[in-house]
């Protein structure tokens, strides 16, 4: 398995979560001018993806892979400055536990999670029997991450990070549960393990330096950073902390959220 796509996988993620959080520590008022361009590139990361589905060497499968971090970051900032999140902006009243507590806390991101899916599937429709995989898997995989994460929060882990979401979401902390574990939890690290299994065996069965060798390594390296991303939410540390040098606020000031940007860029 080659180096070279390990440590591009890990510069586009480190980049990307910096951008987001940084813009997202902006003013509120520079919010939609920053949605509104930030979506264009997205839109051009899309053509990109669409151009270069037939490329069958290593460069395309680095540009899918770097087109879908940007669609992705988007699509986080999004939620991240309140623009597409949820029909429910309420806090969780107290009382409410089991069936009614899940419905209301979906209620609270589902116009984000469908978002999110349809683009999934947009990605997979634009690219659909081309060689080159790499976006529709690459964003796939930051999805799957992201909805363990976000389960795992609300059915509760010892490390929330919520002390730096938003003010404007600051609604979302209250469906979150802190406890020292839960049911999901040990299979959420399987799965995550699985998938990085599964990209580690395929790079090293694909023809060295390959669109599907590269593919594969870079997935490989995404899940490995899914994997350290769900240990943050039991290990007493606090991965927020990863990010406070991008917010562009004042620490004592800082309202920055990295909890909901994060490839796991969550959660």
């Amino acid at each position: 398995m080659s180096i070279a796509p390990l440590f591009f996988a890990l510069l586009m993620w480190f980049i990307g979560t910096a951008a987001v959080v940084w813009l997202d520590s902006r003013p509120q008022h520079t919010f939609a001018t920053s949605f509104r361009l930030s979506g264009l590139v997205a839109l051009a990361a899309a053509v990109v993806v669409w151009f270069t589905a037939g490329e069958q060497d290593a460069h395309g499968a680095y540009v899918g892979f770097g087109a879908a971090i940007l669609i992705w970051g988007w699509h986080e900032m999004g939620f991240l400055m309140g623009f597409v999140a949820g029909s429910r902006r309420d806090p969780l009243p107290e009382g409410v536990t089991g069936w009614p507590r899940f419905r209301m806390a979906a209620a609270t991101v589902m116009h984000h999670e469908i978002a999110l899916a349809l683009t999934a599937l947009a990605l997979f429709a634009i690219t659909w029997g081309q060689s080159n995989q790499s976006a529709p898997l690459t964003f796939l995989l930051l999805f799957l991450l992201r909805l363990s994460a976000k389960f795992n929060l609300f059915l509760g882990v010892p490390n929330l990070s919520d002390e730096v979401f938003p003010a404007h979401l600051a609604y979302l902390k209250s469906y979150f549960r802190k406890r020292r574990m839960n049911a999901l939890y040990p299979f959420s690290l399987i799965g995550t393990g699985a998938i990085a299994a599964w990209a580690w065996i395929a790079a090293e069965n694909a023809p060295f330096g390959g669109e599907a060798a590269v593919t594969a390594t870079l997935l490989f390296g995404l899940a490995a950073l899914g994997i350290i991303e769900h240990l943050f939410l039991v290990l007493p540390l606090r991965d927020a902390k990863l990010w406070t040098w991008a917010s562009s606020e004042a620490p004592s000031s800082r309202t920055t959220a990295t909890t909901a940007a994060k490839t796991a860029i969550t959660d």
